[in-house]
């Protein structure tokens, strides 16, 4: 079973933001279809694209069918094949790291200082802990072969 095509409609190319989405959503199908993927979920994706295929949206409606739809697929790809996008994990941990590690930090810093002013200052050094684990996590998936060659932009 294949991925369908996605078919681009007047409606795509009259917004340039659509336009890019559209783009970018298919490139991350091309990446797919380069790839052993069982047919449960290529009927799945199949079932998103058809949608796509017959809207009748335009602008802004049809912009947040194609990131609805676009993230809809990266989850269940990653939910079930461990297969992500290029920087998934430095994103996801930038956010992790600014709370996991920042928060503390910043607290710890500012009660050691006595101005809870500079509870702030844990906020960057949590991030460049978070991107860092991110970085790494990023890396293990390449060299699994689990990343795709696309940066999903939301």
């Amino acid at each position: 079973m294949k991925i369908i095509e996605l078919k681009e409609n007047e409606n795509v190319s009259n917004d340039m933001k659509v336009s890019q989405y559209f783009n970018q959503l298919d490139l991350l199908l091309n990446e797919l279809r380069n790839r052993e993927i069982p047919d449960k979920i290529i009927e799945s994706i199949n079932s998103d694209l058809e949608e796509i295929n017959a809207t009748l949206l335009v602008g802004k409606m049809l912009l947040r069918l194609l990131k609805k739809k676009q993230l809809k697929i990266l989850k269940l790809i990653e939910k079930e094949l461990k297969i992500v996008p290029k920087n998934h994990y430095r994103n996801l941990w930038l956010v992790l790291g600014m709370s996991a590690f920042g928060v503390p930090f910043g607290v710890a810093f500012g009660t050691s200082t006595g101005n809870m002013g500079l509870i702030g200052i844990g906020f960057p050094i949590g991030m460049g802990i978070g991107i860092a684990l991110g970085a790494g996590l990023d890396k293990k998936a390449f060299n699994e072969g689990r990343q795709l060659n696309v940066e999903a932009k939301y």
